[in-house]
């Protein structure tokens, strides 16, 4: 409250028409200035923005001074006071005049001055009323508000250039369903312009009415489960019937109800064309390779069979007990290419396997040295023929793996065999095992013709062959390094290969897991040719020359032997002979091995007979299906003296004992 100040005289310094009491309760600054421009009054509020309260007439009596809106010194002040000097000036007021000062802390206000000259009733100038308004927050709001809608806009452009470019269909539904937005893209397919189509339902715009219902009830769908949904379906538009696939996507409001739903929709047809398409050749591509594997395991099965009398003919030769050097010669000659046939006929039904990942693994604790002496031993001829000098490094310790005997030997056979071929006649093949921690490492070495640098990234691919010069050719497949690879692998184990170039030899690294927690198993003896026993066997095989040949061997073993040629044969001959041991071909004529395994498995007096199927069919659905029909084992042609051997130990075991 201001109040008459002491020493002074109110009808002498203080204006008549001045309600100093009235200006105390005005929410802004403001000052007054007499006719002459002296300031006679100001408020706490006007003090504040000129940052100090004037000394006026070197007094404290702030309404007794000669403070004038002419001689204002220091800036700030200078410029809240001109408006004012103006008004005097012009006998005119100033309306919502913008200024801008500094403070003393330095920072800057914008102030609103509004200055009112005061006149007496015969228009003479008493003085002026001038009112400072700081508008500063007010200005900031209102340029960040610019600076809103600047951005808003901008970003409106750019989603507009965004979703008139984009090739998807973009759109908003209103809660009754009706199109609240749509991009260039849908206008397009749908052939109107955006006033035909603002504010319309999905029937209205001329939908099938199976199909707009379908998204009637979608849109419902998405407001009261808040949740987006999918599809597809096919449309007429002006391209044409075409596929879309679409999802709706709800828009969710500050109370957390939904208030719009918002939608993509994308042209699919191609797409689901090339996948159709692609499908179609996936499904070809399956039955041709389906058709190869058929054909393969057909050609496997049609190459045992003459393999089957080749075999038992190279037996029944060496047990005529023939010593001739020549003879001799000649038939090893024979048993090598025999034993390198049937090696190609093994690869070509594991190949098949791979490519369906049936190869599978029989697994059992078995030593190092038992895998090693096994690959060797079937390699050892075409080593010896070739004149190649084999140094064995077998491990100081016994190991033992948890592994596939039959498997692992294979592996390294292969890899003898590899370096067989590719080393020159006389060369030397290294062959070692050694522990290292938990692993065991194998090492097949060679000094033979090497492998290029630009091969070895392949070598292990399926039918790759290595390119070597005419005279170093030797043929082969290209599966059996690709075997290797896939054995090992089973195994949980890796193999690789390094060579120094042409004429420096190669190299492969066989690692396996080898935990020194596996202990030694309990084997049992081998068989061996003094312990073959004597048995009634009953030969059954369409071809009859392995028939005979088979039949021929079992009887200079010292066996009694029958043959039939198809199943109902077999059932007449067994039935009257009563054979320990029946060889069963599975595919004749009349009654195939099946049917008659079948029948002789529900006679009372074939309890104890031994049936096993022998057959060019060795695949894991064939064995199963063996087994179903009541065979004790499968054996796949050609049979090896082991083999026979083994069967005719299991015959004489009797009932109880006839499973391998």
């Amino acid at each position: 409250m201001v109040t008459t100040p002491p020493n002074c005289s109110t009808t002498e310094h203080f204006p008549a028409w001045l309600d100093a009491h009235l200006f105390d309760l005005l929410p802004c600054a403001t000052y007054v200035c007499a006719e002459d421009g002296t300031i006679v009054y100001f408020n706490d509020d006007a003090a504040r923005l000129w940052g100090r309260s004037p000394q006026l007439n070197n007094s404290n009596d702030r309404f007794c001074g000669a403070l004038s809106v002419w001689d204002a010194n220091d800036l700030p002040l200078a410029r809240q006071l001109t408006p004012m000097a103006m008004a005097i000036n012009t006998h005119a007021a100033l309306r919502d005049q913008h200024i801008t000062i500094e403070q003393p802390d330095g920072s800057r206000r914008t102030l609103m001055v509004n200055v009112n000259p005061v006149q007496s009733d015969d228009k003479k100038l008493l003085g002026a009323i001038a009112t400072l308004q700081d508008i500063s927050d007010q200005k900031q709001r209102e340029k960040n508000q610019q600076l809103l809608v600047c951005e808003t806009e901008r970003l409106r452009r750019l989603h507009d250039t965004i979703l008139k470019t984009v090739p998807d269909l973009v759109y908003a539904f209103d809660l009754n369903h009706r199109f609240t937005f749509a991009n260039h893209a849908l206008l397009q397919m749908w052939g109107k312009s955006w006033d035909e189509s603002i504010g319309k339902t999905c029937l209205e715009l001329g939908y099938p009415a199976w199909h707009a219902a379908k998204h009637d009830r979608e849109i419902e769908q998405v407001i009261s489960t808040k949740e987006s949904i999918r599809g597809d379906v096919p449309f007429l538009g002006t391209d044409g019937v075409r596929v879309y696939d679409y999802i709706f996507v709800p828009v969710l409001g500050a109370d957390g109800e939904v208030e719009a739903i918002a939608g993509t929709t994308r042209d699919v047809t191609d797409r689901q064309k090339l996948e159709q398409e692609l499908q179609t050749r996936v499904e070809a591509a399956a039955l041709v390779d389906q058709q190869k594997d058929e054909f393969i395991a057909q050609l496997a099965h049609e190459l045992r069979n003459p393999l089957v009398p080749i075999r038992n003919g190279l037996r029944i030769i060496e047990l005529s007990g023939s010593t001739s050097a020549q003879y001799t010669h000649v038939l090893a000659m024979m048993n090598r290419q025999l034993a390198h046939m049937v090696r190609m006929v093994d690869d070509l039904l594991d190949v098949s396997r791979m490519g369906r990942n049936k190869l599978e693994l029989r697994k059992s604790q078995i030593a190092v040295a038992d895998i090693m002496g096994d690959a060797i031993e079937a390699v050892r001829p075409a080593i010896e023929a070739a004149g190649h000098q084999l140094t064995i490094n077998k491990p100081d310790e016994p190991i033992y793996l948890d592994a596939d005997l039959t498997r692992l030997a294979q592996v390294f056979s292969n890899l003898l065999l590899n370096s067989c071929h590719y080393t020159k006649p006389g060369g030397q093949i290294w062959f070692g095992a050694t522990r290292a921690d938990d692993t065991v490492i194998f090492t097949v070495r060679d000094n033979g013709i090497g492998i290029p640098q630009e091969s070895l990234v392949t070598i292990f691919d399926l039918f790759a062959q290595v390119p070597h010069n005419l005279e170093h050719c030797t043929g082969g497949l290209g599966i059996g390094l690709a075997l290797v690879k896939m054995l090992i692998e089973l195994h949980d184990g890796n193999v690789t290969v390094t060579s120094d170039g042409p004429d420096q030899g190669s190299v492969f690294t066989v690692t396996l897991p080898a935990p020194r927690t596996i202990a030694a198993p309990n084997i049992a003896p081998r068989i061996t040719n003094a312990t073959v026993p004597a048995c009634r066997i009953l030969v059954v095989d369409d071809n009859r020359d392995a028939n005979d040949s088979l039949k021929l061997l079992f009887e200079l073993l010292g066996s009694e032997v029958r043959a039939a040629h198809d199943g109902i044969e077999a059932l007449m001959i067994a039935e009257a002979f009563k054979p320990d041991l029946i060889l069963m071909d599975i595919g004749m004529p009349n009654m195939n091995g099946y049917e008659a395994t079948r029948y002789l498995r529900s006679q009372p007096w074939a309890d104890n007979i031994t049936i096993v199927a022998v057959t060019g069919w060795g695949q894991e659905g064939d064995r199963s299906q063996t087994k179903s029909a009541g065979c004790d084992a499968h054996r796949v042609k050609p049979l090896n003296l082991s083999d026979l051997e083994e069967l005719l130990h299991m015959a004489r075991a009797k009932a109880g004992c006839k499973t391998i």
